[in-house]
């Protein structure tokens, strides 16, 4: 598995897989793409933890048309480096982060 952060108030849109374009017709399925129960918290944004299936490469990704987000520029942005467990590990255990599970419980800093 792999895995992404991505804020709250956006969504996935097209996705590449090791052949491509992500086509549901040829590989007769979507692809596995899940949000965990857990985000990170960095000053005002809440950053979910996304899974995604190992053949997925890339994640074009953007902000919901009825998302409350302040205006932006920004209208996509692709993902191409996926992260590993471990990088995700890394990532949960830096001393800047707060986690919180779906279910509004905190965990402390980390220090």
């Amino acid at each position: 598995m792999k895995y992404f952060f991505l804020t709250e108030g956006w969504t996935v849109g097209r996705v590449w897989g090791v052949e491509g374009l992500w086509n549901e017709l040829a590989w007769r399925r979507a692809p596995q793409i899940e949000r965990m129960n857990l985000c990170l918290l960095e000053s005002s944004e809440k950053l979910w933890l996304y899974r995604v299936e190992d053949p997925v490469i890339m994640v074009e990704v953007k902000p919901l048309p009825d998302a409350n987000l302040p205006p932006s520029t920004i209208g996509q942005v692709f993902i191409r480096r996926l992260m590993s467990g471990d990088q995700v590990l890394a990532r949960l255990c830096d001393s800047q982060t707060i986690c919180q599970m779906a279910d509004g419980m905190r965990s402390p800093k980390f220090s």
